[in-house]
């Protein structure tokens, strides 16, 4: 059994050299990666990483007020950022011209692209965006043989159940953003409703403006077989996988209709959700059909709130909800649906952990990495830059200085860049080796290793992030313990007195047939050091052999530096 490790890719970011970046620049000054920047050395780098899966996130075309390499600009007025949301679809079956070396042969370098990632052993994940739409949806040429949405629409209407979008009859839409300087206002008579459920024709500043709705029913319409024809044709280039945008925006039974029917021509295929509810994950995954959901609004949540007390630690005691027993109570709360979440510790839409708005630093990041990586059996996202402790701390344009890395903008990411010379000069494994908890200082400071840097451009501190994280991936992907391994708390039998402090350490054992593990996360911002019990019901439930070095009585002694995770195998001792 595989732990699926998905690495999330923005191609529009990937490969991107500029250096010379402008705050909201055109395409032509701050400049794009390509398909072809995602090469085989990219992909062997991955495949190395330990990743099995990539998202590539905003392939499909989307509306941009760009009007060269191929593409058609739509009205800058509703198009957030120069370069525009990945997430405001105009034709769902093209990819972005400005993708392809050849903008003509654009769907073809998405092809070559796609047999890369399978002859390099990875899959191809792509975003389904189900809700809704660009504005200017179906401007461009359809694709001969498929449906656009809307083209029989009766648009004197509001609702239809014959209608794939919804109307207002008589009424213009009213942008809540001013025309851009040197274009006309945007015109759209009847308006429609706004993606984020903002059924009115004047959407505010914090909706999703650039959008429209689609309309669905909770019983089968024409909109559901458009939708079904769309994943149809994805899966058929030999895509591996959806990460279906905002689920909980459209009606379930659609979706359990879709991946029944879409897993019966193609079984392989996966469909991750972007759900934020807990009380529907069940639902989500017992009775819809997907295989993973986004655990934002349990693990990650908790986590973040975990660390942001800690790195802020002011000396005020850890309240309830700030406190690493919110790990514990996670886990029991989703019981069996642990395996079917995918946890995270960023995406395009949080704030990057290295980040001043959240971990402060990238070498923060290994209690929480070591926590949602190694605790069960779910998958694990990485994002592009993450391994490097990428902070986000530019202000690209639209995407303000916010601690994300902006999807809106044309630019060129720092951490990707040195991040694409260590890829390309191959001398990623001398770094990681260097900085992994096996290596001794003599390592780190050897000839080759300090060449290494120069030659990189990364700093200490992004190498020891890049060495730490990159080994805990690697080991995540190939330990039998972590990958089938069953999980067992030891917080609720550990004491203060042993020097464990159930606020802000967390401590659990991974088991699987001869080898266990014990694995455990300082959150504190001061070392630690702890004896560990394990208990008798730990020895019961995990069948684990009773020696004289291991038994409910042995006292294990770990020192886990601040901020930090470490893992102790007990397998020799049984």
């Amino acid at each position: 059994m595989n732990k699926p490790i998905i690495y999330q890719m923005l191609p529009r970011l990937w490969g991107n050299k500029t250096t010379d970046t402008h705050r909201n620049g055109s395409l032509a000054e701050n400049g794009t990666g390509k398909f072809s920047d995602i090469d085989n050395a990219s992909l062997e780098y991955l495949k190395w990483t330990g990743c099995s899966h990539i998202w590539y996130t905003g392939i499909i075309r989307h509306a941009t007020s760009e009007d060269s390499m191929g593409c058609i600009p739509s009205n800058p007025q509703f198009v957030k950022g120069k370069a525009g949301s990945p997430y405001a679809i105009t034709d769902y079956y093209d990819v972005n011209p400005y993708l392809a070396d050849n903008p003509s042969e654009r769907m073809s370098e998405f092809e070559e692209l796609l047999r890369r990632t399978h002859n390099a052993g990875l899959k191809a994940i792509i975003d389904f965006v189900p809700n809704h739409v660009s504005r200017d949806y179906g401007k461009v040429s359809p694709l001969p043989g498929h449906p656009v949405l809307g083209s029989d629409d009766d648009k004197t209407v509001h609702w239809s159940p014959d209608n794939d979008f919804f109307y207002y009859p008589g009424q213009e839409l009213r942008l809540p953003v001013p025309p851009a300087e040197g274009h006309e206002a945007y015109c759209e008579k009847p308006a429609m409703a706004t993606g984020n459920n903002c059924y009115s024709p004047e959407p505010g500043i914090n909706d999703w403006y650039e959008t429209i709705k689609i309309n669905y029913c909770d019983s089968h319409t024409g909109t559901w077989d458009k939708m079904y024809d769309i994943v149809r044709y994805w899966a058929g280039k030999g895509v591996d996988g959806f990460r279906c945008d905002m689920v909980e925006l459209v009606p379930p039974e659609f979706f359990r209709w879709l991946t029944a029917k879409i897993k019966g021509e193609f079984p392989g295929v996966i469909f991750i959700a972007e759900v934020y509810q807990k009380d529907l994950y069940r639902k989500y995954i017992r009775e819809v059909g997907f295989d993973f959901l986004y655990d934002k609004s349990g693990l990650y949540d908790t986590l973040r709130t975990i660390v942001e007390k800690n790195v802020n630690d002011n000396g005020f005691p850890v309240e309830l909800w700030q406190s690493a027993e919110g790990i514990t109570r996670n886990w029991q709360y989703l019981g069996d649906l642990q395996p079917y979440m995918l946890n995270f510790l960023e995406n395009h839409d949080e704030q990057r952990f290295a980040s001043d708005f959240f971990g402060k630093d990238g070498r923060n990041t290994l209690a929480a990495l070591y926590t949602s990586l190694f605790m069960n059996r779910a998958p694990f996202m990485i994002y592009m830059g993450e391994e490097l402790g990428e902070r986000g701390m530019n202000e690209e344009g639209f995407s303000g200085k916010d601690g994300r890395t902006t999807i809106f903008d044309w630019w060129s990411v720092s951490s990707l860049r040195k991040l694409n010379i260590l890829i390309h000069s191959g001398l990623y494994k001398i770094i990681s080796s260097a900085n992994s908890v096996f290596s001794n200082a003599s390592e780190r400071k050897s000839e080759e290793y300090l060449s290494a840097l120069e030659a990189t451009g990364l700093t200490q501190e992004e190498a020891h992030v890049f060495g730490r994280f990159s080994e805990a991936i690697r080991f995540a992907a190939e330990n039998p313990a972590i990958k089938a391994g069953m999980t067992y708390d030891l917080c609720y039998c550990n004491s203060a007195s042993d020097g464990f402090d159930k606020c802000r350490h967390y401590a659990f054992l991974r088991d699987w047939q001869d080898e266990t593990l014990l694995i455990v996360a300082n959150f504190s911002p001061r070392d630690a050091a702890m004896e560990l019990t394990i208990p008798q019901h730990a020895f019961e439930w995990l069948e684990l052999p009773v020696t004289d070095m291991l038994n409910p009585g042995t006292r294990i002694r770990v020192n886990v530096p601040a901020m930090d995770g470490a893992i102790f195998k007990l397998s020799e001792q049984k």
